[in-house]
């Protein structure tokens, strides 16, 4: 089955439980905004309990929270000025794609795909992808990022969190308030991965 007769398929069996979901306000009943991984392995919804209407999710590659990348920018400002987000929770994960490689790479990569396209390689050559070697270090320093930002709402409360693709756990790494007792528990090394 191509994924064009599965989404057709799939679509159909929502339709069929949509229910009263028409009724959703637009802007998120929780007020939270979720930046995290485009991974295919993360569930967002699912992990965090959050249902349609909740929060706005906004997946890029490696979760990233910098607003000097236009989709950072665009959705974070929207979310915030135009639909009422006043909590953002930022989450890196563990085994990311971000950890796997580095700018240079992917660039070498592009521009041989290309070779003589001087258009592609000035193009590739100008965009930051901002890999990490450390999920939790990342995360902390995005948490910084934002509420430093003059964008961000000085109102926000932010949070910092990582998940564990190999036991589906989530643990918060950066927070100004406690959680389950705990303030920014480490309860292992992310960058080593010690199993």
């Amino acid at each position: 089955m191509s994924n064009v007769e599965q989404f057709l398929e799939a679509n159909g069996s929502y339709v069929a439980a949509f229910g009263d979901k028409s009724s959703i306000p637009l802007p998120p009943g929780k007020k939270l905004a979720v930046v995290t991984c485009q991974d295919a392995r993360l569930n967002p919804a699912a992990h965090l309990g959050l249902k349609e209407g909740d929060a706005h999710v906004i997946r890029n590659a490696g979760g990233i929270a910098i607003l000097n990348t236009s989709t950072g920018r665009r959705s974070l400002v929207i979310s915030q000025r135009m639909l009422g987000t006043r909590e953002i929770a930022i989450f890196h994960h563990t085994d990311c794609g971000m950890l796997h490689f580095h700018a240079q790479q992917l660039r070498d990569i592009v521009t041989s795909a290309a070779p003589g396209e001087a258009s592609v390689a000035t193009l590739i050559n100008d965009m930051e992808f901002y890999e990490f070697s450390d999920p939790a270090a990342s995360v902390k320093n995005d948490v910084e990022y934002l509420k430093a930002h003059p964008l961000v709402l000085k109102e926000t409360k932010i949070t910092g969190w990582v998940y564990e693709v190999e036991t589906g756990k989530v643990g918060v790494f950066c927070s100004d308030h406690k959680v389950g007792g705990l303030i920014c528990p480490l309860s292992r090394s992310y960058r080593s991965f010690d199993r």
